[in-house]
C-alpha cells in the first residue's frame, strides 16, 4: 500500500511538527572536538607563561647584563704624557733616571730621562735567555742538556724567575761571549757581557721583539714570559700597575742601581715599559723604588685612562 499524507482534522490545529534529531554519534564527536581545542588552548598558555617566568630574575636577584665590548686597542701614548713623567723626574733629581716606552705593534721607542746607557744589572738576564733558546732553536743546543747541578731548563728559570746569578754564569759561558755579543747585535742591540751596559730604549727594544715573537718561536717565548710573572721581587713595576693589567717583567739591582724592565698588556694593547735609576751614593734606596712605582701609575693613567681599567 502506498502512503498518503495525514490531512489535518477541520478545527484542530495540526500537532507541531518535531524538531529534527541529529544523526546519532554527531553530537558526541562535537564535544570531543570542543573539549580537545581547550586542552591545546590551555597547553600553550602554560607554556608562555613558565617561559615568561624563566626570563625574569628570581626576587631579590640582578637581571644579568650582556657584556661590555672591548674598547679599541690603544694606538699610542699620548703626547700629555710627557709633562707627567717630567714632573717626576724633576721631584727625583737626586736619581739618575732613564724611561722607555714601545708599542709592540709598531713605532718607534719614546724616551724620557737620560737616554744613556746604566748598568743593566740583572734586566739583561733576559737577553741571555733569549740567546739560550735562539740556540735551541738552531740545533746547538737543548734545554735538557745537563749544566751544573741541573739542567739547562731549571738554569732558565732559575735565572729569569728567581734572579739566580749563578745560573746566569752557567748559561752565559754556554752561549759563550762573542755569541752573545753578535746575537745582541742580530737585534739591534750593542751589549758587551763584561761590561754589561745597556739604555733603557735597548732594554724595550728587547722586550717589543721578544713580546711579537721576533725572536723566538711561540713556545719558547710563551716560556720565557711564564717566567717573568710572580717573580722574587714583585715590589717595582708590579706594585704600581693597575689591577687588571697584565705584568712579565725583570727587574735588576746592582749597588746603586735599581731597575726594572716590563711588559703591560691591557684589553689588546701591550708596551713596553723600562724604568732604570740610579743613586749616585753608590746604595739602592725605597726612593728609587718609589719613583718606580710613581713613573708606572703615570704611564698607565696616559695608556689606559681611568674607568677604562680599575684600579
Amino acid at each position: 500500500m502506498s502512503e498518503h499524507p495525514q490531512v489535518p482534522t477541520p478545527g484542530r490545529a495540526a500537532p507541531p511538527t518535531p524538531p529534527a534529531q541529529p544523526a546519532p554519534g554527531r553530537g558526541q564527536g562535537i564535544r570531543t572536538l570542543v573539549i580537545l581545542a581547550l586542552a591545546v588552548i590551555l597547553v600553550i598558555a602554560g607554556t608562555i607563561a613558565l617561559a615568561v617566568a624563566r626570563s625574569e630574575p628570581p626576587t631579590g636577584s640582578v637581571a644579568p647584563t650582556q657584556p661590555v665590548a672591548a674598547p679599541a686597542p690603544v694606538a699610542a701614548a699620548p703626547e700629555s704624557l710627557q709633562d707627567s713623567v717630567d714632573t717626576i723626574l724633576s721631584e727625583a733629581d737626586q736619581y739618575r733616571i732613564g724611561l722607555a716606552l714601545a708599542d709592540v705593534s709598531g713605532g718607534a721607542e719614546r724616551t724620557f730621562g737620560d737616554a744613556d746607557a746604566f748598568t743593566a744589572a740583572s734586566t739583561a738576564k733576559i737577553l741571555t735567555a733569549a740567546a739560550y733558546y735562539h740556540l735551541v732553536e738552531k740545533g746547538e743546543a737543548a734545554l735538557d742538556e745537563p749544566m751544573g747541578d741541573y739542567d739547562a731548563a731549571f738554569q732558565l728559570k732559575a735565572m729569569v724567575n728567581d734572579s739566580n746569578n749563578d745560573s746566569w754564569q752557567l748559561l752565559i759561558d754556554a752561549v759563550g761571549y762573542p755569541q752573545l755579543i753578535a746575537y745582541a747585535a742580530s737585534i739591534g742591540v750593542t751589549y758587551d757581557p763584561e761590561k754589561n751596559l745597556l739604555t733603557a730604549a735597548d732594554m724595550a727594544l728587547i722586550l717589543k721583539k721578544l713580546y711579537a715573537g721576533e725572536l723566538l718561536n711561540a713556545d719558547n717565548t710563551a716560556q720565557l714570559l711564564s717566567y717573568m710573572q710572580d717573580t722574587n721581587n714583585e715590589d717595582l713595576i708590579p706594585a704600581g700597575s693597575r689591577a687588571g693589567i697584565d705584568v712579565h717583567h725583570k727587574y735588576g739591582e746592582l749597588s746603586g742601581e735599581l731597575h726594572d724592565a716590563a711588559l703591560l698588556s691591557y684589553r689588546g694593547s701591550t708596551f713596553a715599559l723600562v724604568i732604570y735609576t740610579e743613586n749616585r751614593d753608590g746604595v739602592a734606596d725605597d726612593g728609587q723604588a718609589e719613583v718606580i712605582r710613581d713613573l708606572t701609575r703615570a704611564v698607565e693613567d696616559a695608556l689606559f685612562p681611568v674607568g677604562v681599567a680599575g684600579r
